[in-house]
């Protein structure tokens, strides 16, 4: 990119990688990643960046998509101790404005631009054009959002809705709730649905069954239950499908996104021919008198591996100028 032009520096910051990239007169370029654990602070990383791609470049301004609650320009990461505060941005590498949204917000402004290329499609119907969208995912947490779609001022409803109850359908699934409930008090969508829920359903299932199965980080546990080399790996990767697609389901009618439900984060489009398989879509339909409703609303994997920057860059192009 040209050092004359005004450049944008955009960012999806999550609890185990920060992502970064350059913006400028449209053109979004190479999307860089940091490990999250290597830096003390978020300034720490954001100048490691701009350092290291950035030296020669006029940076003007900051757009950055963040993995926790966001109010009055700061946000703590839920799942990590960074502190992003755009106040401090600012002054600390002199940036004319900074404007920091939720993660799933800016995933959410990118589903009009997907493409069918961009995604996996699990079951369902047609949107209804002009409808609302949501969009949900785990990776090191949970997130929701919902797309209100209008052609000069879509809304986003960004929410903390991860960290809604997890409700069961069978007792299998209450046991396993019951054994979480014993470790973490409120058993949240998050305590199962995300990469350390993965680990959880799996401990619970060791506990429940007596097995004196290895203890696995959740990419560990994903790779033996596609290798289906460990009973109990299988058992929680199916189990997790199970209750993503219970959860998923929940959140198309509470959302009323008949215009589809997208699944983003890290481990779907790694389990996807997975998912495709499991319980996901009969789960996400199976709501009583509402499943003719489900039925209509199709879902999705993003398979776009820089989704987050796609609505990025909308909202950096559509209405940059209200940022902070």
């Amino acid at each position: 990119m040209s050092p004359r032009l005004e450049h944008k520096l955009l960012g999806d910051i999550g609890a185990t990688n920060a992502r970064f990239a350059l913006l400028a007169e449209g053109g979004l370029g190479p999307v860089e990643w940091l490990e999250v654990a290597r830096y003390a602070s978020f300034t720490d990383a954001v100048g490691t960046f701009l350092n290291q791609h950035c030296q020669r470049l006029r940076i003007t301004d900051a757009l950055l998509a963040v993995a926790g609650p966001v109010e009055d320009g700061r946000c703590t990461l839920t799942n990590c101790s960074w502190m992003i505060d755009a106040d401090e941005l600012r002054a600390t590498f002199g940036l004319a404005k900074v404007h920091v949204i939720n993660d799933f917000e800016a995933t959410a402004l990118a589903l009009p631009d997907l493409t069918a290329a961009d995604l996996y499609a699990l079951g369902g119907g047609r949107a209804v054009p002009g409808a609302p969208m949501a969009v949900l995912g785990p990776g090191t947490g949970l997130g929701v959002a919902c797309l209100v779609p209008n052609s000069q001022n879509p809304v986003v409803i960004a929410s903390e809705g991860g960290h809604a109850t997890l409700a069961a359908v069978s007792r299998r699934e209450d046991a396993v709730i019951d054994v979480l409930r014993q470790r973490f008090g409120h058993v949240s969508a998050e305590r199962v649905v995300s990469g350390d829920g993965l680990e959880n359903i799996y401990q619970a299932i060791c506990t429940l069954d007596g097995m004196d199965a290895p203890l696995r980080k959740a990419a560990d546990i994903t790779q033996a239950a596609l290798d289906g080399t460990c009973p109990a790996a299988h058992a929680a990767l199916d189990t997790f499908c199970a209750l993503f697609g219970s959860f998923a389901g929940n959140v198309a009618l509470m959302f009323g996104a008949r215009g589809g439900v997208y699944i983003a984060g890290g481990i779907a489009p790694r389990i996807v021919e997975f998912m495709a398989r499991s319980e996901f879509r009969a789960r996400f339909e199976s709501k009583g008198r509402l499943r003719a409703y489900l039925e209509a609303i199709p879902s999705n994997v993003i398979m776009h591996p820089a989704a987050t920057f796609v609505g990025l860059k909308s909202h950096a192009e559509r209405d940059f100028s209200t940022s902070r």
